[in-house]
């Protein structure tokens, strides 16, 4: 997700926490939202956590914490490189080696959380973030369980996760070790990133269910061996004897390569969590919102940095030509009809397919009427200005599942051909079909 920094001084509104100033939503949850920020002093772009005081309990906070007096605000790494998810949906699959790259990441990582008493509880290729690098990050820990969560017989009896990826163990509800449990979702996403297909796959929960009580699945020819034998001993249906995760690292075909992390050692302090629940006024981490207005209310106008760094490689024709295919969280398609125009016919199209529109201005909040895998689909969409009379569509998956996205995306492009435009080709042929592009390779279920 990229940023636009200023929101145009065309007429917008901004708000400021601190030393932040808060730019548009990347995130929503039950209890928070993510918007994207910019140090108004040294432009380093953030994430900027936000949550109601009243919802949140007295964990250990790094030192990046603000509170105002009804909200909490947490600065975190800004991660651009988009979802695992994403690079599995482009390319259906991954060679080994680089399948076995992510694979070490992911074990580091999960094994630094479980030494600290920390289960994620919901891996999966939608949670694995990478950054500019390339580098992945284990994100969205909502249903992570804390040491205090395990009960006497030393297990956890949360039932949650996605069905494709949980432990046969959790699904039984009598108690299960978390480290075994996500050890297992580390499995089937090796397998994914591998495979380009999940190993358990049904329509029907109860066949799924039994499919994973039993592991049922079989490995593709093309992997090796030793890969074989590695995801066999992962997803063993057994949590007593299956592979542990030391023993994971201590695997041949997993040494193959690996670098042993170098973990940074973090400043825990708890005074500004002390700080952000009491009442003083005297803490130098409370702060004052205050929203700075610059007129009447219009499209944002991008400037030429902003357009380039939203396309690939710095190549502009990715920007125009990309925007009916392979959509990820996010997707955008451009338009030559006015801001009230798009308007009108994204609601016309959205509402058909089930989906209420709310207006904000130029943002708009789609919101589907029935309840899917992860709850409401809810598709945040904003209308910038690139050029005078030319304007780009951003729509962003803001809550819900994503692959419901991908399909929304599709039917909703159906009802907006008439309005998308692409760019002419330099050899001055005939004007590209309306749909904006090629249909991309279809995600992994």
């Amino acid at each position: 997700m990229t940023s636009r920094s200023g929101q145009g001084s065309s007429g917008s509104s901004r708000t400021r926490v601190g030393k932040y100033e808060l730019g548009r939503t990347l995130g929503e949850g039950n209890f928070a939202k993510v918007k994207f920020a910019r140090h108004v002093e040294t432009r380093e772009n953030v994430a900027i956590k936000i949550l109601d005081k009243e919802k949140v309990l007295k964990h250990k906070m790094i030192d990046q914490v603000m509170a105002s007096r009804t909200k909490i605000y947490i600065v975190l790494e800004f991660v651009t490189g988009g979802e695992l998810f994403d690079k599995i949906a482009r390319s259906g699959r991954l060679k080994e080696d680089e399948a076995r790259k992510y694979f070490q990441q992911l074990i580091c990582a999960v094994d630094y959380c479980h030494s600290r008493g920390v289960f994620h509880r919901d891996l999966k290729p939608e949670n694995l973030l990478l950054d500019a690098n390339g580098v992945l990050k284990v994100s969205d820990f909502g249903l992570s369980a804390l040491p205090q969560q395990v009960r006497e017989d030393g297990l956890l009896h949360t039932t949650c996760g996605t069905p494709n990826y949980v432990a046969p163990e959790v699904i039984n509800n009598k108690g299960y070790d978390g480290a075994k449990a996500d050890l297992w979702s580390c499995g089937v996403i090796l397998f994914v990133l591998m495979a380009g297909y999940l190993p358990f796959e049904e329509t029907n929960l109860t066949a799924l269910y039994k499919k994973i009580y039993k592991a049922e699945f079989t490995c593709p020819p093309w992997f090796s061996s030793s890969a074989k034998k590695l995801i066999n001993r992962i997803l063993d249906p057994n949590p007593a004897t299956r592979i542990t995760l030391s023993e994971v690292v201590e695997n041949d075909w997993f040494k193959k390569g690996y670098k042993p992390p170098v973990f940074e050692q973090p400043s825990v302090s708890l005074d500004d969590v002390n700080c952000i629940f009491s009442e003083s006024l005297d803490s130098q981490n409370l702060v004052v919102e205050r929203r700075e207005e610059e007129g009447h209310v219009a499209p944002a106008t991008m400037n030429a940095f902003e357009l380039i760094s939203k396309s690939q490689g710095l190549n502009l024709s990715s920007l125009f030509e990309k925007q009916m295919g392979l959509v990820k969280r996010e997707t955008r398609f451009t338009s030559k009809c006015s801001a009230d125009e798009i308007i009108s016919e994204i609601e016309k199209a959205a509402g058909p397919l089930g989906f209420d529109v709310k207006k904000n201005n130029c943002k708009l909040k789609i919101q589907g009427e029935k309840t899917g895998r992860k709850g409401h689909l809810s598709v945040a969409t904003e209308i910038l200005e690139v050029a005078p009379s030319l304007y780009m569509v951003e729509l962003r998956k803001s809550q819900g599942d994503t692959l419901e996205f991908h399909k929304f995306y599709k039917n909703l492009a159906t009802g907006l051909k008439d309005i998308v435009w692409k760019a002419e080709p330099i050899d001055g042929g005939k004007e590209g079909g309306k749909d904006g592009g090629k249909d991309g390779a279809k995600p992994s279920k």
